[in-house]
């Protein structure tokens, strides 16, 4: 696929997962509890151990019913080994030109981390696909309308302290998704599969009217 078709892909859900854990097992069973449930996209944080084997086996197993991506990527060449490994794309909680530019050079979305304004325009500059706002306990969904105000085009996927109850709101604000780690993965199967599905309702009842030109219009069209 081409990066756009990934990029939307990846976002369909209007949320991707992310797993970052203390032992390749545990992300292992934490991944496919998520997949489990009906996410279908999830990013491996590089800074859990055999990161990268876990893209690889993840990648390999489920082929495109699930968008596999590499998170914490924080140089170039994690970049490259994360895209070796066979990850769909890229998350970084900085914004770094290598990264962007490793992951274009190969035909993989990346979306870097960044917290201002001005690293937003920076991050469109340099060719982000979508941009990380991280951490978004820093901010409240209310803060996202002020910026898109002045903003529009931006494309925003809040990270970090991400919940149930505010990813709606994150959305209704214009986010385009939102990342999501232990808040959507705790508990067993059942109880994951209940607040994923929960999840998804919330976030598709939660989509704001999209008018022709802004960041999301057009991105989940078929």
């Amino acid at each position: 696929m081409y990066r756009w078709e990934i990029t939307r892909a990846a976002l369909a859900q209007r949320v991707f997962a992310i797993v970052r854990s203390t032992t390749y097992d545990e992300a292992s069973a934490t991944a496919d509890t998520l997949l489990s449930a009906g996410i279908t996209s999830l990013e491996i944080s590089l800074t859990t151990p055999f990161a990268l084997e876990a893209v690889t086996t993840l990648t390999r197993e489920l082929g495109d019913d699930a968008v596999i991506g590499a998170g914490t990527v924080l140089d170039g060449v994690s970049a490259r080994m994360a895209v070796d490994a066979g990850a769909r794309y890229l998350v970084s909680p900085i914004l770094d030109a290598e990264v962007i530019r490793t992951g274009h050079r190969y035909g993989v979305p990346v979306f870097p981390g960044v917290s201002t304004p001005t690293e937003m325009v920076r991050a469109l500059e340099l060719g982000a696909d979508a941009l990380k706002l991280f951490p978004a306990s820093a901010h409240h969904p209310s803060w996202l309308k002020d910026i898109r105000a002045s903003l529009p085009q931006v494309p925003l996927l809040p990270t970090g302290g991400v919940t149930l109850d505010s990813a709606p709101e994150w959305i209704a604000a214009g986010a385009v998704a939102v990342g999501m780690g232990s808040a959507l993965s705790e508990g067993d199967r059942d109880t994951v599969a209940k607040r994923a599905a929960e999840l998804l309702t919330r976030l598709a009842d939660a989509t704001p009217h999209q008018e022709s030109g802004s960041a999301t219009a057009g991105l989940y069209d078929d």
